[in-house]
């Protein structure tokens, strides 16, 4: 965290096959610890009618800036398992195994000029953007898999 950093940060909630499931965006300064809860509440869980179950994450793995106990305990306390690197315990190459997933969905979407630069003044049309992005990147993989 950067007190006097301007600009914003893109988050990002994916699928096991990196496919952007939510996106949102917070101020360069704020913590990103910040906006797990309402990235995790903010994904719908689909329910099934007719084996009568729902599909809800079943595990998050996040770099060490979401190491906080708080959010372990929330995030146990919603059946979801945790992933997540202890700071001064582990390395960042074991997590490394499953985190090059987000990375190459970020690289996706900064992959769109509009959002590789910041050109929007105004946060809701650069966010706008960034849904638009995540859009492509699902409707690519989609056409990919059906021709």
């Amino acid at each position: 965290m950067d007190r006097g950093k301007p600009g914003s940060k893109m988050h990002v909630l994916s699928d096991a096959n990196g496919l952007p499931l939510l996106v949102g965006l917070s101020a360069a300064n704020t913590h990103d610890s910040l906006a797990l809860k309402p990235m995790v509440e903010g994904h719908q869980t689909r329910h099934d009618p007719h084996r009568g179950r729902y599909f809800k994450p079943q595990r998050l793995h996040a770099d060490k800036a979401y190491d906080v106990p708080h959010l372990r305990k929330w995030l146990w306390g919603k059946h979801i398992g945790v992933r997540i690197a202890r700071k001064g315990v582990e390395s960042s190459e074991r997590l490394g195994r499953r985190r090059w997933v987000i990375e190459r969905t970020m690289s996706w979407l900064t992959g769109y000029r509009r959002l590789n630069h910041r050109y929007e003044r105004h946060p809701r049309n650069y966010l706008a953007f960034l849904g638009l992005a995540a859009a492509l990147c699902c409707y690519k993989r989609l056409a990919r898999l059906t021709t």
